[in-house]
């Protein structure tokens, strides 16, 4: 059963209110949880690196958890181009390669995810990362997880013919706005706008949504300044 202040983090990371969501946890708090906060902030407003890399060092470095993050973190740091590491690419392979082998199912989904993200955006090896988004989405699939499988196919959605890319970016955001996970919400209206035609009503609306949201959540790479 989850504590008052565990259950209360979890809804607020959800929302995107990471400073709160940290604040609520005490001195005795789940380490892996204000870890996975810590990272989800940085990786969404591209701020609080270091506060996300001691919380992750404060982790088991064996534990399967402290394998995703840190490659998170290496891969983030290559993508926003953020004072970036020699050996991040190594690490992040090497972090995510872990997670999927721990034998944690639900973990190996979103290292699988991750892993196919690092060797699409980095790597720009659409062809290796297809059998690993492939695997995240049967594992998002037989267990019902949503946020997982919202994450998935917007990653696959450029795939596929234009019909078939739109039904999944709605698809992407409906699930995460059933699951009341707001910063994905805006990310995922912000992509469908993007992939609409300029002449669409629906794209001029979701615009018109999302960007308050990104202002007020500061999502870093949704913000003009970030471009």
């Amino acid at each position: 059963m989850l504590s008052d202040d565990t259950y209360v983090a979890r809804r607020l990371l959800l929302l995107g209110e990471w400073g709160t969501a940290l604040a609520v946890l005490g001195p005795d708090a789940e380490p892996e949880l204000r870890a996975e906060i810590a990272v989800d902030r940085w990786s969404f407003r591209i701020e609080g690196h270091e506060e996300a890399e001691k919380a992750v060092a404060a982790l088991d470095p064996a534990s399967p958890t402290a394998h995703l993050l840190t490659a998170r973190l290496a891969y983030s740091r290559l993508l926003f181009r953020r004072d970036p590491r020699p050996d991040d690419r190594a690490v992040a392979e090497a972090g995510y390669r872990a997670a999927a082998e721990s034998g944690d199912d639900k973990l190996r989904g979103w290292a699988e995810f991750h892993w196919a993200v690092l060797l699409d955006n980095i790597d720009e090896d659409p062809a290796g990362a297809l059998p690993h988004y492939e695997t995240a989405l049967e594992i998002a699939t037989k267990s019902g997880d949503g946020h997982l499988e919202s994450y998935v196919i917007r990653h696959l959605a450029p795939r596929k013919e234009p019909a078939e890319r739109i039904a999944m970016l709605r698809r992407s955001l409906h699930l995460r706005a059933a699951l009341g996970a707001r910063p994905q919400t805006v990310a995922a209206q912000a992509l469908l706008a993007d992939n609409l035609p300029e002449n669409d009503p629906e794209r001029a609306e979701l615009i018109r949504t999302f960007r308050p949201g990104a202002e007020e959540l500061r999502i870093g790479w949704l913000l003009p300044e970030a471009s």
